[in-house]
C-alpha cells in the first residue's frame, strides 16, 4: 500500500472512530453496572462521573414521559436515580442487558441505540421483566479518552411479570 497523507487522514478518522465506539460501549456498560442490584460499582466509580455537567436524562413514550420526564444536568438527574438503588430499598434484585446496539460516531459526537431487558425483583411487589429502547448521545470528556453520556433517553417497550428464584449455588 503506499502511503500519502489522504490515506493517514482516513486511517487516523478510522481509528478515532472505533475508540470512540469503544469509549461509548464502556460508558453504558457502567452506567447499566451501577444501576443494577446489587451494584457492579468499582472502587471511586460515580454515575455522575458518567454525565455531562449539562446533560439530559429523560423517559419518552407514554408509559415513561409521564413517569420521568426530563431532568437536566446532574443534581435532577442523580436524585432520580438514587431513589432506586441502595440504600434505598426498592430492589431486591435488579441487572440490565443491552443488545441490538448500534453506534454512530460522527467526529465529537456519538450517538447509540439499544434495546435494554432489564429484570427487576421489588421489596414490595411482584418482579417484571422490563423491555426499553433506548437513544443516547454521547460527547467526549475532557481527558480524550472517556465519552460522557449528553442526552439520555428511553422508551418502555414492554413488561412482563416474571418469578425471582433464589437458588443456592451447587456444591
Amino acid at each position: 500500500m503506499t502511503e500519502n497523507p489522504d490515506t493517514l487522514v482516513r486511517l487516523t478518522e478510522r481509528l478515532a472512530a472505533l475508540e470512540a465506539e469503544s469509549a461509548v460501549r464502556r460508558t453504558m456498560a457502567r452506567y447499566m453496572a451501577l444501576c443494577d442490584v446489587p451494584s457492579g460499582t468499582l472502587e471511586g466509580e460515580t454515575l455522575a462521573a458518567l454525565f455531562a455537567a449539562d446533560a439530559i436524562w429523560e423517559g419518552i413514550g407514554p408509559q415513561y414521559a409521564s413517569k420521568f420526564g426530563r431532568l437536566t444536568g446532574h443534581a435532577e438527574i442523580l436524585a432520580m436515580l438514587t431513589r432506586y438503588l441502595p440504600p434505598s430499598p426498592h430492589f431486591s434484585v435488579n441487572v440490565h442487558f443491552l443488545t441490538s446496539e448500534t453506534i454512530e460516531v460522527h467526529g465529537a459526537t456519538a450517538k447509540g441505540r439499544w434495546i435494554m431487558l432489564q429484570a427487576s425483583g421489588y421489596v414490595d411487589a411482584q418482579a417484571e421483566l422490563i423491555s426499553a429502547r433506548l437513544e443516547v448521545d454521547f460527547a467526549p470528556a475532557d481527558n480524550g479518552r472517556d465519552w460522557l453520556i449528553t442526552h439520555f433517553r428511553t422508551e418502555r417497550l414492554f413488561d412482563a411479570p416474571w418469578q425471582v428464584n433464589a437458588r443456592k449455588p451447587n456444591p
